[in-house]
């Protein structure tokens, strides 16, 4: 039974990461487009796609450690295991992590209205949020683009590890 539910999950991880990918690809066709014929913004493009093809590759590594992690203390505790779990794993791997990272919020004209503090924060770009619920509901999708627009970066995972199944979403602005 372990076995099907791991090929489970596994399916439901490629399928993810395919749709990443791929909803990605036609931004990336119309920057393209938009950017043709000038030498500086197409160095612009090739470091975003570098960029994105990191971020990408540092959502898997958190998602397979997250996994690791669920597989190993099931569902049922508090969010502050799994953040405190989390963290030392991501430092066990040679992952640049902070644990309640101040974001501040700033305002259009720069003015900083609050601050945020991010369950983890890894490589100084990545926000993740943890929940420990029995389903992600939209309005934590909300907080966590919240945080995106307030605090200005583009990358955030929101993991829940209170189901039955880590559920992981992949948010960029």
């Amino acid at each position: 039974m372990n076995s099907v539910l791991f090929v489970a999950l596994f399916v439901n991880f490629v399928l993810s990461v395919a749709i990443l990918f791929f909803g990605m690809s036609g931004y990336r066709e119309e920057d393209r487009m938009a950017t043709e014929g000038t030498k500086d913004t197409k160095d612009t493009k090739d470091t975003k796609e570098n960029n994105n093809k990191d971020i990408l590759a540092l959502v898997d590594r958190i998602r397979q450690i997250s996994f690791g992690l669920h597989r190993y203390l099931r569902h049922g505790h508090l969010e502050k295991v799994y953040e405190n779990g989390l963290f030392h794993r991501l430092r066990e791997a040679g992952i640049e992590v902070e644990q309640q990272r101040r974001l501040l919020v700033r305002d259009e004209d720069g003015t900083v209205l609050g601050d945020y503090f991010a369950d983890l924060f890894v490589d100084n770009r990545l926000i993740i949020e943890l929940k420990a619920c029995k389903a992600s509901a939209s309005e934590h999708t909300a907080q966590v683009l919240g945080y995106l627009r307030a605090s200005g970066r583009r990358h955030a995972l929101l993991v829940n590890f209170g189901s039955p199944r880590i559920e992981f979403k992949k948010l960029i602005l």
